[in-house]
């Protein structure tokens, strides 16, 4: 009984304290993403040195399929979602989504087949392992197989495996003939002898990786959040963008990989990140294109439906105008 006053007595304190100390609660934030690799680097990059513990937010990134991550955040299971390309999908379908911050605007995926399929026009009749469908990665492959005379799904059989580690392992097991991979799991079927059929990097597709999704209406029932959580991952951009020695540390504590391989990895993606979180307007249709020749879509939402980066751009002129720098 004694040990129970106690704890009502210790809580109540520290409640006094909050309400005259003026010490304010974090506000728990939840980010589904597709993988904790560089793609979401400047989230990992944001919590790891602090910047979203700044804005007040306690940021829980959830590893998650695509397709599931995109569910949740319609569902208002999670406040933010990082799947673009399934994101994309679902917008397309009417659902009220909006890009508001953008990390990558180039495909981080390559096309790896087993060491006998010579080019991408031999992958007719065969099995190609995508993470979900509807995804990114199986939109730029439907889309690369079309350029080559091959319907996805049709000409080739395209299964959905999950996450990027289940797919490396069903291609290096022979479930798969082919697969779109994602760092840094390319190394890992490079050095098992995996042929290189598409390297996404170098191809003239747009994809908007390592963005932020909401939902409209959480954007417009908590605005604030929204910006703080914005603010904080552009924190995290210009500090992963501009300090590579501070960055490979961040990136091994998320991943199992050797120094070397984080080192190559981070020089590969480094070219392809956004300057300040946002795309121009010609990429944001490009993206869009993409999606509706994969989708066969029937009505074409508007650009202005998609994207949001007014705000990415108003958290940047003012950490500009304060003259904010991340530190080392």
């Amino acid at each position: 009984m004694a040990t129970a006053s106690k704890s009502r007595l210790f809580v109540c304190l520290l409640t006094i304290l909050c309400w005259f100390g003026g010490i304010e609660a974090a506000t728990t934030v939840r980010v589904a993403v597709p993988t904790l690799s560089m793609v979401v680097i400047a989230f990992t990059a944001a919590k790891e040195r602090g910047y979203y513990r700044d804005e007040g937010l306690d940021v829980d990134l959830v590893q998650m399929r695509d397709t599931l991550g995109i569910s949740a955040l319609i569902g208002g299971n999670v406040e933010f979602a990082s799947m673009s390309g399934a994101g994309m999908t679902a917008m397309v379908g009417g659902v009220p989504l909006r890009f508001v911050y953008s990390t990558f605007f180039r495909p981080m995926f390559w096309l790896y087949a087993k060491s006998d399929v010579a080019d991408v026009k031999a992958l007719r009749g065969k099995r190609i392992g995508v993470t979900g469908l509807g995804s990114g990665p199986d939109n730029l492959l439907r889309e690369k197989l079309k350029q080559n005379g091959i319907e996805g799904g049709r000409d080739a059989t395209i299964l959905a495996l999950g996450l990027p580690a289940t797919l490396a392992t069903a291609l290096r097991n022979g479930i798969v003939d082919a697969g779109m991979i994602s760092p840094p799991f390319n190394f890992a079927v490079r050095d098992a002898g995996f042929r290189e059929l598409v390297s996404f990097l170098k191809e003239d597709f747009v994809e908007l990786q390592g963005s932020i999704l909401v939902n409209d209406k959480f954007l417009q029932t908590d605005p604030s959040t929204v910006e703080k959580f914005v603010r904080g991952t552009m924190k995290g951009l210009r500090y992963a963008r501009d300090n590579k020695a501070g960055t490979i540390p961040i990136l091994l504590r998320y991943m199992k990989l050797k120094d070397d391989l984080a080192g190559q990895y981070y020089d590969q993606v480094r070219p392809i990140m956004t300057a300040d979180g946002t795309v121009n307007v010609d990429m944001q249709k490009k993206y869009l294109d993409q999606a509706l020749k994969v989708l066969n879509a029937k009505e074409a939402p508007t650009v202005e439906k998609l994207y949001s980066y007014g705000l990415a751009r108003k958290v940047n002129a003012e950490l500009d105008a304060a003259g904010w720098k991340p530190g080392r």
